[in-house]
């Protein structure tokens, strides 16, 4: 009677404990552009798990309600945006959210379905670029340094084609929403496109790329939150394990120089 008195208590103490994990179990929801992010935040899932953090995924294809929805308390974080991006954002759309860890850089590139280098543009040739404000400057920074154009400022990363004051093969720049970029190669001359969009149209940055932000873009993809949750520990616990020889040997092995870790 007391063996089974005594098994019986046993069996109740762990249920307790059992009960007791699942009840600390905290739950983070991160919105994420499909490639690499919520890759990368796929991955590194069963280390939360073990820390007792269920991370929730949630992939948009947008550069809009991610922000939206975490400024709204909605999302808690999200993983897309580089913090010229998100200073413009905050700016144009009144939100507060703040940078809390850079992750990776994803190369920003010029693609082309109809000319093999820059110099095969011809007169007049038509260039696509992103529309959301951070983009535009980035995209034209990159022309400029191919020696494509020039701009008034060229430490300026807010720049427009306004700014553009000697273009000698009259490029006509369009701006068009980022998303669409890979599908209107065909349309154009040239396209400057984010990576996460080049890989989703399985155009390969480091080959098909006609030219290439470098290694030391200071355009690092961050995860971003609100003041009242950015020290949280559920958001420690993301960050750490992101940052972690496994995080960096995986965008290493997967996107190889597609996209590279930025810490």
């Amino acid at each position: 009677m007391k063996h089974t008195l005594s098994r019986l208590l046993s069996t109740l103490a762990l249920s307790a404990l059992a009960a007791s994990s699942v009840y600390a179990e905290e739950t983070l929801s991160v919105a994420a552009s499909p490639t690499p992010h919520a890759e990368i935040l796929e991955h590194i899932k069963p280390v939360l798990k073990k820390e007792g953090v269920d991370l929730q995924v949630r992939v948009f294809t947008d550069y809009i309600q991610p922000n939206l929805q975490v400024e709204e308390k909605r999302i808690d974080v999200n993983y897309f945006q580089h913090q010229p991006y998100l200073d413009a954002f905050n700016k144009n759309h009144h939100t507060h959210l703040i940078s809390v860890a850079p992750v990776h850089v994803e190369p920003f590139g010029a693609y082309s379905h109809k000319v093999k280098s820059a110099s095969e543009l011809k007169d007049g040739a038509v260039v696509a670029i992103p529309n959301d404000p951070s983009n535009v400057g980035r995209s034209l920074l990159l022309l400029q340094k191919n020696g494509l154009i020039k701009l008034k400022d060229p430490t300026n990363i807010l720049e427009t084609p306004h700014d553009i004051v000697d273009n000698p093969k009259h490029l006509e720049i369009k701006e068009l929403e980022a998303a669409t970029l890979p599908r209107v190669l065909d349309q154009v001359d040239l396209a400057l496109i984010n990576t996460n969009y080049a890989l989703d149209a399985h155009l390969v940055p480091t080959k098909d790329a006609l030219f290439i932000e470098d290694s030391q873009s200071p355009y690092a993809n961050l995860i971003v939150a609100r003041q009242d949750n950015a020290n949280s520990d559920a958001v420690k616990k993301l960050v750490a394990a992101l940052q972690t020889p496994d995080v960096r040997a995986f965008i290493e092995q997967k996107y190889k120089g597609a996209v590279v870790p930025a810490f």
